[in-house]
């Protein structure tokens, strides 16, 4: 009699797929997701019967180690350390070679392969520095080209077009190709500038310049070959080339520039990085954040003051992401940002050691910590980045 009373063990596999959904829209991050697909077999036809929002990025550091905000426990993938990146697009990581650099995904484990920076297409295709006026204050890309320059920053714009930055000291060029290309493309009489940041918004590839200036690249197809190559870069909102932000002796205030996309509109976002002269040395103290949408009808920067109350701005120099929130219980209007430097900012040192990813609300203008004791900057590491889980 009471083998009958017994209730039948029920698993993750018998709930209703209306049930599955919904939990999953309630789960941000990425790591709970795939605990929850390993038990739950329906789990990607119950996604299909609702809108998923995306999960919040992954953190992930150079030496392997990923965290799935907002847990605060670190992880690995399985199988593959993916330790040694040295940059990442969207779901992408970047891994350096001599002959190139090839992308992994660690969520898919797909991969894509790019030509070395040393294999570049010049156009025009006679291009020679003995072609270009002397001129101190000028750089192109036939003067850079042989300094060892640097991929400061790459994006897969499209499943035919990838996007870098690649600079020497801080100025630059961007470059072009297909993925699996067994070289780039280069406008070889540009001057190089100090680019911050690129996006492709409404399939168009815009960049953004130290002196806050917006440009839109135009991309043409070789009649040859079909291989992309940038036509020519229009400049659509000027900025200002010398902002001025005041400071007292003894401190001195950086800038570092954003590009992202935020619900159909393309913001820039300056950060200001103060620091105070503390014997011989400039210590970071503290960072603000000011928002900017552009305007592309009548060209300018339109100041915001709000992300909005369910956004959070994953920010930084690698790869960025607004996420709504609203739906997992998380506070928004919220900017998370990390401490990337580049080489060319370094030179610095920081009045926490400790702590590396801070989160900043716009409103209140003060910073929080999440992960307190989660820092690269004591082992002289500059590289963490945000990686977007695939939905």
């Amino acid at each position: 009699m009471a083998e009958k009373l017994l209730c039948p063990m029920l698993s993750w596999s018998d709930i209703p797929l209306e049930l599955a959904g919904l939990v999953l829209r309630l789960l941000p991050a990425y790591a709970d997701r795939a605990r929850f697909a390993a038990v739950c077999p329906q789990w990607r036809a119950a996604a299909q019967l609702i809108t998923v929002p995306p999960p919040v990025p992954l953190l992930a550091l150079p030496d392997g180690t990923f965290y799935s905000l907002p847990c605060t426990e670190p992880f690995r993938f399985a199988g593959c350390g993916f330790a040694g990146f040295k940059s990442a697009c969207g779901s992408w990581l970047v891994f350096p070679r001599d002959d190139g650099c090839f992308l992994v995904n660690p969520f898919s484990r797909a991969t894509v392969t790019l030509p070395a920076l040393s294999s570049v297409r010049l156009y025009p295709a006679d291009a020679d520095v003995s072609h270009i006026p002397v001129d101190p204050l000028r750089f192109t890309w036939l003067h850079i080209k042989d300094k060892n320059p640097q991929l400061s920053k790459l994006m897969l714009c499209s499943p035919n077009l990838v996007a870098a930055f690649v600079n020497h000291q801080g100025l630059g060029q961007i470059l072009v190709c297909q993925p699996g290309a067994s070289s780039w493309s280069v406008r070889a009489y540009d001057t190089c500038k100090g680019f911050e940041d690129m996006a492709f918004y409404q399939g168009r590839l815009y960049i953004l310049s130290h002196h806050e200036h917006l440009s839109v690249v135009d991309i043409s197809q070789d009649e040859t070959t079909g291989d992309p190559h940038v036509s020519r870069i229009v400049r659509i909102i000027k900025g200002n080339p010398f902002p001025l932000f005041p400071s007292e002796d003894n401190t001195r205030v950086d800038k570092k520039l954003y590009l992202v996309e935020s619900r159909g509109a393309l913001l820039m976002v300056r950060r200001k990085v103060c620091s105070r002269r503390i014997l011989d040395k400039f210590v970071i103290a503290r960072n603000k954040f000011e928002i900017f949408q552009a305007d592309l009808k009548q060209p300018g920067w339109v100041n915001k003051t709000t992300l909005g109350d369910d956004q959070v701005l994953f920010l930084g120099r690698r790869c960025s992401q607004i996420v709504p929130v609203s739906q997992y219980g998380l506070l928004g209007d919220r900017i998370c940002f990390l401490d990337d430097d580049e080489e060319y900012f370094n030179g610095r040192c920081y009045e926490d050691e400790n702590a590396s990813v801070g989160v900043y609300d716009v409103i209140g203008q003060v910073v929080s910590f999440p992960l307190p004791t989660v820092s690269w900057k004591r082992d002289g590491m500059r590289l963490a980045t945000w990686l977007l889980p695939q939905n």
